[in-house]
């Protein structure tokens, strides 16, 4: 089996009058939860081979915190989680399938719909990843990734 760990960015500032939503940085409560998800994905085993990061400020910010408790892992900025459908999110998981365990740290509610789709076949199933929310996932190995193909292992929250 491998494993899709879903990790939605942690708490964010309000946008500043005309600042970019994706110039928008981790507040305090932010900075804490993404400290606090990456202390639980070390302390459970949950290493990646590979991560795969929004481009937003936010997310950027998530994994350093997330790096900063696991160690050295590639990291790739990948542009298209930004705003993603979980159609798009499994083709870019699916273009990651040598990994073994790859972590996507991204938005809502691309993340929640696509944790719903792969476990259950129903994108609208399961409404709520908070910020800084991880779901882990185990699929198949050789399998394309379709719907209803993953079981949830693991879900926690700051």
């Amino acid at each position: 089996m491998r494993e899709l760990i879903l990790l939605r960015h942690a708490h964010a500032e309000p946008p500043a009058p005309g600042q970019d939503d994706l110039d928008r940085p981790l507040s305090l409560q932010g900075q804490a939860e993404a400290d606090a998800a990456g202390r639980w994905l070390k302390e459970h085993g949950y290493l990646p081979d590979r991560v795969l990061v929004s481009p937003a400020r936010r997310t950027r910010e998530t994994c350093e915190a997330v790096m900063a408790a696991l160690g050295y892992v590639e990291c790739r900025q990948e542009p298209r989680i930004y705003d993603a459908t979980p159609g798009r999110l499994i083709q870019i998981a699916d273009e990651n399938r040598d990994q073994g365990r790859l972590l996507m740290i991204g938005h809502n509610p691309g993340f929640e719909q696509l944790a719903a789709l792969l476990a259950s076949g129903q994108s609208g199933d399961f409404r709520g990843m908070p910020a800084g929310g991880v779901a882990v996932l185990s699929l198949p190995d050789e399998a394309a990734l379709e719907p209803g193909i993953a079981t949830i292992n693991a879900f926690w929250w700051p």
